[in-house]
């Protein structure tokens, strides 16, 4: 199952505070994976290091360099959800790629009343963020989770 990545913030004590694209954050501990994996050393032996860690292109995991990574699933299988204020929370582009649909299906959607501006979604700057519930009540279990 493949859950997107969408942003990944370095925290002490080697752990990653991971935001994927159904609205969802986990803090992932990265110090477990030193006993077990070689490869994970140098994020220990550099600290530095650790806070370069980037989303890997398309979603599908974190990257620190060309040896180092962790994938999308491992992050969400093993790390804890925690709640924010932004839980359920999602852009339209992520709304879109999961469910399979265009935007402008969306932004119709919000001039025929079915997706209430305020309420389900709203618009930051040229960003719009729709819910997750919204999303569900309206077109059902995402087809890509």
């Amino acid at each position: 199952m493949f859950h997107k990545v969408k942003c990944v913030n370095a925290l002490p004590e080697y752990k990653l505070s991971v935001q994927f694209a159904e609205g969802v954050t986990k803090i992932y501990d990265v110090e477990i994976l030193f006993g077990k994996h070689k490869m994970f050393l140098p994020l220990k032996e550099e600290p530095n290091l650790f806070s370069h860690v980037m989303v890997d292109q398309g979603g599908y995991g974190i990257v620190w360099n060309d040896d180092i990574d962790i994938s999308c699933d491992e992050l969400w299988e093993n790390g804890k959800t925690i709640e924010t204020p932004f839980d359920g929370l999602m852009a339209f582009s992520d709304a879109t790629f999961l469910w399979g649909l265009n935007e402008s299906t969306l932004r119709k959607a919000i001039s025929y009343g079915k997706l209430v501006n305020g309420v389900d979604v709203c618009k930051f700057g040229k960003q719009w963020i729709v819910s997750m519930d919204a999303m569900k009540r309206e077109y059902g279990e995402p087809v890509k989770l």
